[in-house]
């Protein structure tokens, strides 16, 4: 950031996430976004950066990943004039879901969607705030192919690119704002 306080680059961003030593576990290295998203101009420069490449896309909807994935997906659904559908952990979402068990590195997890969420030939973007081993990611993706939409596009406002999760994402598009290589 300059000393008028504009942020102008991906490495001003980059001064906004803080590292968290042994989080949520020993040898973890967390990347916190949350100095980012309190930030309005940094918050703002992310979320433009991220749009303007689907302006004239027209996309329908903005598939968000519990729960940073919500305040990301929600802002480019905002500027896009899209419709945000929510991926939660199961118990969460009020209405029928359907769900998907998938394997994480160490277990398993679950999502839901709500069955009436999505439609055949809808197009969407799949949005989160860290794309780390892609797992969560790709059974977003196989829950809206349930219902026939189309996938648009991924996007992230960070990359974790050493856990090499874009690969377990091909052959869609990834649109990562940030990367860390550490």
């Amino acid at each position: 950031m300059d000393e008028l306080g504009i942020v102008s680059s991906i490495d001003d961003l980059k001064g906004f996430v803080r590292e968290i030593q042994d989080f949520p576990k020993k040898g973890i290295n967390f990347k916190d976004i949350t100095p980012l998203l309190a930030n309005p101009k940094a918050f703002a420069f992310s979320i433009d950066s991220l749009v303007n490449k689907y302006l004239n896309e027209n996309i329908d909807y903005v598939v968000c990943i519990e729960a940073r994935g919500f305040v990301i997906g929600s802002a480019l659904a905002y500027r896009l004039g899209a419709g945000v559908i929510l991926i939660r952990k199961p118990g969460k979402l009020p209405y029928e879901c359907s769900s998907l068990n998938y394997d994480l590195e160490y277990g398993s997890a679950t999502l839901e969607i709500h069955k009436d969420a999505l439609k055949k030939g809808d197009r969407v973007i799949v949005a989160d705030d860290v794309l780390a081993t892609g797992g969560t990611a790709l059974a977003t993706i196989d829950l809206v192919k349930g219902f026939g939409a189309n996938v648009a596009d991924t996007v992230f406002l960070a990359e974790l690119s050493f856990l090499n999760g874009r690969d377990k994402l091909k052959p869609y598009t990834i649109n990562s704002l940030m990367k860390f290589d550490y």
